[in-house]
């Protein structure tokens, strides 16, 4: 039988990229997206496509309970990966955007795998992959908020692993870097529903380069496709025991690396610069 796989924000970059490969080496895949026309829209590339919108319990439960139904119960991986930015000085995120973006980027992660672990358990094991980010692992100006997720993501994806331990089921992180997505797009409408910059202590600073930064990109540097992370994703799934955690992109490995060497303060100097 194929092995199966639930696989979360499918609509593009990351999650369609390995949705199509998985389906192509033979995986069963339920891809979802938050949004009912993008599981249309995929339904006609010939994946099995489901809703589930991490801020929605009641579609997070359902598509567990559809799957599962299609399986006869059963489910080999799980691959945590939607996930949003609200991009801004903290000062300037609201508790109201906060506890949204937490529930988006790990709240619902959390209720989704623990959907999952009694099935894995009963079948005597499977494999949970948490797509985490170069911002798990260090902080950068303006993204506090996703910051704050992805290392509480990094900290659970942790406990979880040693949890887990004795059943047979394996946790891993996958820990990208710059990735051809749309991921900034997305970013801009979060930061026009959540951010008040006008009023913003910082109004002078937005006007002189934040708006730019966010509208206009900040970044020169090169940006790798998502099939690099499909890549290691694939590794994380067919190794006997995998690596905790999987660095994917050149500045995730030097960030990895400065984060072990370097002292705090230096660390942080090279950060606000980056």
């Amino acid at each position: 039988m194929a092995r199966s796989i639930l696989i979360t924000g499918c609509s593009s970059g990351i999650g369609h990229d390995a949705a199509h490969e998985l389906a192509r080496r033979g995986w069963r895949v339920f891809a979802t997206c938050r949004k009912a026309e993008d599981c249309e829209r995929l339904r006609t590339e010939g994946l099995e496509s489901l809703r589930l919108d991490y801020e929605d319990t009641a579609s997070i439960a359902a598509a567990v309970d559809e799957a599962l139904s299609r399986t006869g119960g059963t489910l080999d991986a799980l691959f945590n990966n939607g996930a949003y930015a609200i991009p801004g000085p903290l000062e300037d995120i609201s508790r109201d955007a906060m506890r949204a973006i937490f529930e988006a980027n790990l709240i619902g992660w959390h209720d989704l795998t623990n959907r999952v672990i009694p099935a894995m358990r009963a079948q005597g094991g499977g494999r949970i992959v948490n797509c985490s980010s170069v911002l798990g692992l260090v902080g950068m100006k303006w993204r506090g908020a996703y910051v704050a997720t992805k290392f509480a993501l990094e900290g659970m994806t942790d406990v979880l692993r040693m949890e887990m331990a004795e059943t047979g089921i394996k946790v891993c992180l996958l820990d990208p870097g710059p990735i051809e997505t749309d991921f900034r797009k997305n970013a801009i409408r979060q930061f026009e529903k959540w951010v008040d910059w006008e009023h913003s202590a910082r109004a002078d600073e937005y006007r002189a380069s934040l708006l730019d930064k966010l509208y206009k990109g900040s970044s020169n540097g090169p940006q790798w496709p998502a099939s690099a992370v499909t890549k290691k994703l694939i590794a994380a799934l067919d190794a006997p025991n995998p690596k905790p955690r999987y660095h994917i992109t050149a500045p995730t490995c030097l960030m990895g690396i400065a984060r072990r060497i370097l002292p705090s303060r230096t660390l942080q100097w090279v950060l606000a610069r980056g």
